[in-house]
């Protein structure tokens, strides 16, 4: 058996999110039906570094499988994209360790998410960029994001619903840059709960519409309930964009 990482990008728009589910499309879902297919019937279980939520876009999430055939390494893209829907694409393949965990050894990721600041939406982009008519001050949510920075308890920025008991996670950066008509905010962290990333944007957003203040985000941390921090922005607007590994 040889352990394969695979790297794929794909469009959320058409799936109910990443992890295969009882009802609903998912990326897995298709992806392990390639596989399947790939191996003559024989089912093939993929892990991926994390799950997304319906909606949400990745331009590099990372997949680990176990497989018994003999093929190329430079093969697998092109074997696997001739059975995946178009909304799904291999990136790339490369050997891994018995060992190597997809989700496991994840060292910090990278999101982004996209804004369109304009009075008129763009049917074009409705699908990747969150449209929002009223101005927003960069300079006001750059102030804010940088609270954000840092090693701190975000259990006001995960969705209340989530099991994860450990709710201290460490955001290296985030930026915020103009792009033509487009605001595009990265995120790179150690790690995400639950709709982290979604609700940090809600709250962020209030603060550039002139909802909040900065300084607010001080206090809406050290109170460690959601009920503080801002709307959980919607999913179009986000992309998985890198997963690092050691």
């Amino acid at each position: 058996m040889q352990r394969i990482k695979m790297t794929i990008s794909y469009d959320g728009t058409a799936f109910n999110g990443y992890q295969v589910q009882p009802n609903g499309r998912t990326v897995q879902e298709e992806v392990q039906r390639a596989l399947k297919q790939m191996h003559k019937g024989e089912s093939i279980q993929v892990t991926g570094s994390g799950r997304t939520d319906a909606g949400v876009h990745a331009a590099g999430q990372v997949l680990h499988f176990d497989t018994p055939l003999s093929i190329p390494l430079v093969n697998w893209p092109r074997a696997l994209n001739s059975q995946l829907p178009d909304d799904i694409r291999v990136l790339s393949t490369e050997a891994a360790h018995a060992d190597f965990h997809a989700r496991y050894d994840v060292m910090r990721k990278t999101y982004q998410y996209r804004v369109r600041n304009q009075v008129d939406p763009d049917v074009f982009r409705r699908n990747y960029a969150f449209h929002e008519a009223r101005r927003l001050s960069i300079t006001d949510m750059r102030q804010a994001a940088v609270y954000f920075e840092g090693e701190h308890d975000f259990t006001s920025f995960c969705a209340a619903n989530t099991n994860v008991k450990n709710k201290v996670r460490t955001i290296y950066r985030i930026g915020i840059e103009q792009d033509h008509e487009e605001i595009v905010f990265t995120f790179e962290g150690s790690g995400f709960l639950y709709n982290m990333v979604r609700i940090l944007m809600g709250t962020i957003l209030e603060v550039g519409r002139g909802q909040r203040k900065a300084d607010e985000m001080v206090g809406i941390l050290k109170a460690r309930n959601r009920h503080f921090a801002g709307k959980t922005a919607p999913a179009h607007g986000l992309c998985l964009w890198e997963v690092f590994y050691s």
